[in-house]
């Protein structure tokens, strides 16, 4: 079993037993492959602090997150000698088939082909990103944060992928996306079509659907809103249109079967980009409890 360094203070301020929970919360404090701006790595902590401070009541689903059974495992350790990312899809593994709901807080977005190979291939993957994240190579790296979906991709069916508010693409990734049938809906079109006629198209690219886990990149939020992430890019969603978004999905979904939040760089933070990252877990969770979708 990987080594987790426990919590000094728990997601939420919540933490009932292993037995009871319904959710569980693990941080993987990774960000080693990390460019531009640094730093993912002390997310998980800053993401916790900032869920002590925010008020648990969900306006969207009228349910409180403390009466959701959330266990907190703490962070996965990453500095030893062990690759950290197959242990950290061996703790995903494990808490995946013990029928609970993992939440991984990044940390870097690599963590996504750890947690995605170490679920059943019927399993679609929602992500929420500016960037398509599929060069081949970056600064000499095969995997990082900027290749990571492509390796998934020549490892999973393309199929099984849709990407949501991209819009930061390198004319090889654009290429790459073409060729693979990369489905992808851009913040532009989002914003041209209107939130009614992107989410028909969201719907129409999850088809039928039955078995989805979410991947939240703070970047896909305009700057104005999540300033403190990786790598920034204009013209992003709002926080609200994000929530949207995912509240329809969990009414329309018949499983949602984990999440991550990755990217959340707290040294360029004041706080309010943590305090954002962790609102929408709680209103993701809310939603997720309230729809009756968790597996």
């Amino acid at each position: 079993m990987a080594r987790l360094i426990s919590p000094v203070n728990p997601f939420a301020g919540i933490q009932v037993a292993w037995e009871e929970a319904d959710y569980v919360i693990l941080g993987f404090p990774y960000d080693l492959t990390s460019t531009y701006r640094f730093g993912s790595k002390h997310a998980p902590q800053a993401l916790r602090e900032a869920s002590l401070n925010i008020e648990t009541y969900s306006p969207r689903t009228g349910l409180f997150l403390e009466n959701l059974k959330i266990r907190d495992l703490g962070d996965l350790e990453v500095s030893g000698e062990e690759d950290p990312f197959k242990e950290l899809a061996s703790v995903f593994h494990e808490v995946f088939h013990a029928g609970k709901f993992p939440v991984v807080l990044g940390g870097e977005h690599t963590l996504t082909y750890s947690t995605v190979k170490a679920m059943p291939e019927n399993v679609s993957l929602l992500v929420f990103d500016a960037h398509l994240d599929m060069r081949d190579t970056y600064e000499g790296r095969r995997f990082s944060h900027t290749t990571h979906l492509r390796r998934l991709t020549e490892e999973i069916s393309p199929s099984r992928l849709l990407m949501v508010g991209v819009r930061a693409i390198s004319m090889e990734e654009l290429e790459y996306a073409r060729r693979k049938g990369i489905r992808y809906i851009t913040s532009q079109q989002i914003s041209k079509l209107g939130f009614k006629r992107a989410l028909r198209r969201l719907e129409e690219y999850l088809g039928n659907t039955s078995s989805l886990y979410i991947s939240l990149d703070m970047d896909v939020l305009d700057p104005a809103y999540a300033p403190a992430v990786s790598n920034p890019e204009p013209e992003g969603l709002t926080p609200t249109l994000l929530l949207n978004f995912l509240e329809a999905i969990t009414s329309k979904v018949p499983e949602i079967v984990g999440l991550d939040l990755v990217e959340l760089s707290p040294a360029y933070d004041s706080g309010a980009t943590a305090i954002l990252g962790a609102k929408i877990i709680f209103e993701a969770l809310c939603l997720i409890e309230a729809a009756g979708c968790r597996r």
